[in-house]
């Protein structure tokens, strides 16, 4: 198949969890033997090449600001696709659901997967919060397909719409990562840090961490890995805090993003907002004890293999921390319980496998 993927910042993967799985499933396709191409946002993607581990890389223009990057950098992928034979367009982002109709008046099938409930995201005001509702109800006669990546979305779509969806899980990597480059940089030591990664946004809660933490009494070190475009005060904010022991990183991905997660003591997971999100499967699969705001989404991907902590009351943060800080024997037992549930139910291959059987569906309609 000619498969057309859009709605994301594009590949080589330089800032969430949308990037990150575009880079790890559309690989996979070609290596399954079909064309891929992936639209990258001018803005974002600084790569020379046409092709990425075999997938092909168009980059398009958008408009850098907060309400109109994803939705004008979206339309002008779709309108490009129009003109271009694909057997799939797959598209991401609910509020992408608009724009699904361009490639089907070409009756090209358009699969939209359309991530968590973004409306809830403290950083939209009243006019965003609208958009995504309405955008969620497009997507449930617009494009060909739906893809919901938890089950918790996927009872929210059936409950509110009545609307079937297809559940594809996130994946998780399968490696071992044996160098420290990026702990060297950062004058870290293997299991000698409780590492933090997310979108420095409000409802992913990095100052309930960094507060939690300042309470704590460890050495150890806290890594804050993360940045975001729209959001310089509330970071800038977090950064005012006096503990020595709290480290803020920006965004790192590739090698100094696996060599985090594979080295950290914990990982806290502080989210509040979403679906399944990408950088708590992929703590999972480095074998790391989980640390979980506690949300319907997150005790769906870790059931009992994690530890979790109050939604509402900030002291439990702080207890948590503490109680694995105090507890070694607990992080490793709990690593081995994430490691076999993450081997069982996140296998990437898997995924690409069911994504390639949905893009088959469409295709043949």
């Amino acid at each position: 198949m000619k498969i057309a993927i859009m709605g994301t910042r594009g590949i080589p993967a330089n800032y969430g969890g949308f990037e990150t799985f575009i880079e790890n499933l559309a690989p996979r396709l070609v290596r399954r033997g079909h064309e891929v191409t992936v639209y990258g946002r001018s803005n974002m993607i600084d790569y020379d090449d046409d092709y990425y581990e075999g997938v092909r890389i168009k980059i398009l223009p958008t408009i850098s600001h907060k309400y109109l990057d994803t939705v004008v950098h979206t339309f002008i992928c779709t309108v490009h696709s129009f003109f271009t034979r694909y057997d799939v367009v797959f598209i991401c982002n609910s509020a992408n659901a608009i724009f699904t109709i361009i490639p089907r008046l070409m009756r090209k099938p358009v699969v939209l997967n359309v991530d968590g409930l973004e409306w809830k995201r403290q950083k939209w005001n009243w006019a965003g919060k609208a958009f995504y509702k309405i955008s969620e109800f497009m997507a449930t006669f617009l494009p060909s397909k739906i893809v919901t990546d938890a089950l918790d979305v996927q009872r929210y779509y059936k409950e509110k719409f009545n609307k079937d969806s297809t559940f594809i899980p996130y994946g998780a990597p399968e490696e071992e990562i044996r160098s420290t480059t990026i702990l060297q940089r950062y004058n870290l030591q293997s299991r000698d840090y409780v590492l933090y990664v997310s979108r420095m946004e409000p409802e992913n809660n990095a100052h309930r961490v960094v507060s939690a933490f300042e309470k704590v009494n460890t050495t150890k070190k806290l890594v804050m890995v993360g940045d975001a475009p729209y959001s310089t005060n509330y970071i800038a904010n977090l950064k005012k805090t006096t503990d020595p022991r709290i480290i803020f990183t920006g965004y790192v991905f590739g090698e100094g993003y696996k060599q985090l997660q594979s080295n950290a003591y914990y990982y806290i997971q502080a989210t509040e907002v979403g679906g399944t999100h990408p950088a708590l499967v992929e703590g999972m699969g480095y074998g790391n004890c989980i640390l979980a705001n506690d949300v319907p989404e997150h005790r769906e991907v870790l059931g009992d293999a994690g530890v979790y902590f109050s939604r509402t009351d900030q002291q439990d943060v702080v207890n948590k921390m503490q109680y694995l800080l105090d507890n070694p024997k607990l992080v490793e037992e709990r690593r081995r319980v994430v490691l076999q549930r993450v081997r069982a139910n996140y296998n990437w291959e898997r995924i690409t496998q069911q994504y390639e059987s949905l893009f088959r569906q469409v295709a043949k309609k």
